[in-house]
């Protein structure tokens, strides 16, 4: 099994890397919908709807499956012979990175059933101080994996 993760490494790595781009521009995207949906449509009417239905297809339909397969790819890439040095700090920052950004996927889920519900009580500039979560995690990713300090 180890020697197939190593003849694939190259293959693994670029789906890690497409599946972390998609779930990023979802995980920055949906805050701004929810930025909208606070300040300018409310909590009901068509265009209340259409918000919804446009935060549920974003969510269910790319940020999961892209949130998944990061899982699976980055996983895959741990497991692959000679790619994490366990006794180095980059891996432990990235992985706790990694479950904040995970954190954060789940609070943005509970934030959509929130509009669904008609029940949102944070206002736009809660969900844009939420937005930098991401860009922050992103960063610590980036430099741990990069830098690998």
């Amino acid at each position: 099994m180890l020697d197939l993760l190593a003849s694939v490494y190259p293959w693994t790595k670029s789906l890690h890397v497409v599946s972390v781009m998609s779930w990023m521009a979802g995980l920055f995207y949906l805050p701004r919908l929810f930025v909208y949906h606070a300040e300018r449509v409310g909590q009901d009417g068509e265009t209340h709807k259409l918000f919804t239905t446009m935060e549920l297809k974003l969510f269910r339909y790319i940020m999961n499956p892209a949130m998944i397969a990061t899982w699976i790819f980055g996983l895959a890439l741990v497991f692959t012979p000679g790619i994490v040095d366990w006794t180095s700090v980059w891996p432990w920052t990235k992985a706790a990175s990694v479950l904040g950004m995970t954190w954060f996927h789940h609070w943005l889920g509970y934030r959509r059933k929130d509009f669904v519900a008609a029940k949102n009580s944070r206002d736009g500039r809660t969900y844009r101080l939420m937005n930098e979560v991401p860009t922050l995690l992103m960063l610590v990713i980036v430099f741990s994996v990069i830098v690998k300090f």
